[in-house]
């Protein structure tokens, strides 16, 4: 008998199942919809200009590549704090940890959440990023989901989550997009937010942000806005930020893990924890791309560059949006007009797992069962094909839903 009889083949991963089939294909017309990348107009992962700069200044330094400290390098801690909360940076309750991008993040914020003994369970949005799930159940939390979205209607479900939020026990960590939420592209809005952060703290809930796209839906500073109003209430909260899409840096995984403390002796203590975990986990951090975050986010020329670039992205973005809702009202597909008031990089399209698998199968593009796309991989050569591809799968579902 084989020791590994009881390990049985688990579901593929959505995203990372999808790009294979999208390997596999051999037509030379095909187009992958579902992976989480910012793709430029010419349908390429950008080498931000900023980037380019740094890696010579690091280049010219010639330092060696060593072990970092555990928790990274303190200018990149200190900056990535001033990134995310502004002003308020230097509250000394804050501590930052560099990690392995947003989902080392997360998941060294769940290991530390198990160790307080304290946590019923973990909630999430329904629907939410695939791995949100996968990383806090293999952290050994419990988790269940949130009313978010109406899938009738193409809208967020407020009254839903509050109701929802008041009956749970106290301690139970709430994950939140921060913004430009994912999959479904549909952020609360700053009345709604305002409603929702007063239910969690009153509820003694521990709100756990996720922080993966900032500066792709209104500004830098605006996008973290949600963060800095809770952190008014000085009550616990974790944030996970990564500097994936918004550096452009996918590879180098690059993010950072803050936690607000209640002092600076549960700081020091907390501190000691996450240093353990990450010991535990992968020693010490990578060095390469933190240098070029760090030294972007501390040359003031740099910065400015790169606050253009995502302007530039940002931009590029709404304007496919609008086009892509354009190009379906030429059609005469106006039940696809919601997805102009969408943000970010993702879209919940409305479609289903058949029209998504006809997409794939007749068209060769590909996007989620769940009919998430990336907005982002859209540009002038393969919009006005996908569009079509989506109005003919629709069409003729439509008239085998009408003729049944």
């Amino acid at each position: 008998m084989s020791l590994y009889t009881e390990i049985n083949t688990l579901t593929r991963d959505p995203i990372i199942g999808l790009t294979e089939l999208f390997q596999k294909d051999s037509r030379a017309t095909k187009f992958n919809l579902g992976v989480g990348v910012y793709l430029d107009k010419d349908g390429k992962v950008p080498v931000l200009e900023s980037v380019k700069a740094a890696r010579h200044l690091i280049d010219e330094h010639k330092d060696p590549s060593v072990y970092l400290p555990i928790r990274g390098l303190d200018v990149f801690c200190e900056h990535t704090k001033k990134l995310i909360f502004g002003a308020k940076h230097n509250n000394k309750q804050i501590i930052t940890t560099q990690a392995l991008g947003g989902t080392g993040a997360l998941r060294i914020g769940a290991e530390l959440l198990q160790r307080t003994r304290k946590i019923p369970f973990v909630v999430i949005s329904n629907p939410s990023w695939e791995n949100h799930r996968n990383i806090f159940e293999s952290a050994g939390l419990k988790v269940d989901s949130y009313p978010y979205y109406d899938p009738k209607t193409n809208s967020f479900l407020l009254n839903s989550f509050l109701t929802f939020l008041k009956k749970l026990p106290k301690h139970t960590v709430v994950v939140l997009h921060a913004n430009c939420h994912n999959p479904t592209g549909i952020d609360p809005s700053q009345e709604e937010w305002t409603e929702i952060l007063d239910t969690i703290q009153r509820s003694d809930l521990v709100p756990f942000f996720d922080l993966a796209y900032q500066g792709f839906k209104h500004s830098l500073g605006q996008d973290s806005s949600v963060i800095k109003s809770f952190l008014e209430f000085d009550k616990p909260f974790l944030v996970a930020n990564s500097f994936s899409k918004n550096f452009s840096l996918y590879g180098e995984r690059v993010g950072a893990l803050s936690v607000f403390t209640s002092s600076s002796d549960e700081s020091a203590r907390i501190q000691s924890h996450l240093k353990n975990v990450i010991r535990g986990l992968y020693s010490t951090p990578p060095t390469y791309g933190q240098k070029i975050v760090g030294e972007i986010l501390s040359n003031d020329n740099l910065h400015t560059i790169w606050k253009s670039e995502i302007e530039s992205m940002r931009t590029r973005i709404i304007e496919v949006r609008r086009l892509l809702v354009k190009t379906f009202e030429e059609q005469g597909l106006d039940k696809f007009s919601f997805i102009r008031n969408q943000h970010g990089m993702f879209s919940f399209s409305g479609l289903r797992k058949n029209h998504a698998f006809l997409l794939r199968e007749k068209f060769g593009v590909y996007i989620l069962d769940s009919g998430r796309i990336c907005i982002a991989a859209l540009n002038d050569k393969n919009l006005d094909y996908v569009a079509n591809a989506i109005s003919e799968v629709v069409q003729t579902e439509d008239i085998k839903t009408n003729s049944a």
